[in-house]
């Protein structure tokens, strides 16, 4: 089972829609796909055609409820979604981190640290799944740390843009923390998202982004994603010949998935 964490510590990156293409990408290939939505938003859960009142996320993690509590199916087109299932998330997730305290020692009995916690529960359920696809919240918080330590990699979309490439520091900061105490094996790919290769500015800090990174081929800032993203649908259900579906080809060439 690999695990693939999709994450970045800023926002409006696209990242809930290269999780979603990933997934969906996956899933049509007839591998066994469980995303995980740890961001309190829901965004994936809901595009994956899930909404709950309440997320058990928290309660899997220190051992209070089985994964079969919290495994759930998606909905949507395409019999791919046979294959693909989630652990929804909600805004009860938000507080993650209270509840991890009032568990504190229960977490240090099983687990050691709480960082800990997700790489446990995921290994009682390896021969379950051949992909597991995480998708993190905004933010440099528990959840990530955790989905940081049980991965297998990371995929960082990052737009072309100042403030975008800034802010992978601080996450490679946190990255070197990880590989060097808790997962030796983490590997660290960026991904250029949406990008609009007209501008001359991007193409600077493609190029830049190429000097200091392991960049995958960039994903367009295409009418037709925000279209997959609204309608529910993968691209590769929205136009075989599409530009957006071959930059997706592109990539998951590239990724060997």
């Amino acid at each position: 089972m690999e695990i693939i964490t999709i994450a970045n510590n800023k926002g409006g990156v696209g990242k809930t829609m290269q999780c979603f293409q990933l997934v969906c990408h996956l899933a049509n290939k007839g591998h066994k796909v469980l995303a995980i939505d740890l961001d309190s938003q829901g965004n994936l859960s809901s595009t994956l055609g899930v909404q709950i009142q309440r997320t058990l996320i928290p309660e899997w993690l220190i051992g209070d409820v089985s994964i079969e509590d919290v495994v759930v199916e998606t909905d949507g087109e395409g019999k791919f979604h046979e294959n693909l299932k989630i652990i929804p998330s909600s805004r009860h997730l938000a507080n993650l981190s209270k509840l991890l305290i009032l568990s504190e020692g229960e977490i240090r009995k099983n687990a050691g640290r709480k960082e800990r916690l997700l790489r446990m529960r995921l290994e009682e359920i390896k021969d379950q799944f051949d992909y597991v696809v995480i998708d993190t919240p905004p933010m440099l918080g528990d959840e990530l740390i955790m989905a940081l330590v049980a991965s297998d990699k990371i995929l960082i979309p990052t737009q072309a843009q100042d403030y975008s490439i800034d802010g992978l520091e601080e996450l490679m900061d946190t990255f070197e923390i990880i590989k060097e105490t808790e997962n030796s094996n983490l590997e660290f790919i960026v991904i250029p998202s949406m990008i609009n290769s007209r501008r001359k500015i991007e193409k600077q800090r493609l190029e830049e982004l190429s000097q200091s990174f392991n960049i995958t081929p960039k994903v367009r800032n295409l009418v037709l994603m925000q279209e997959s993203i609204s309608t529910k649908k993968p691209v590769f259900l929205l136009g075989k010949k599409s530009n957006a579906n071959k930059d997706y080809q592109e990539l998951w060439d590239y990724l060997g998935l």
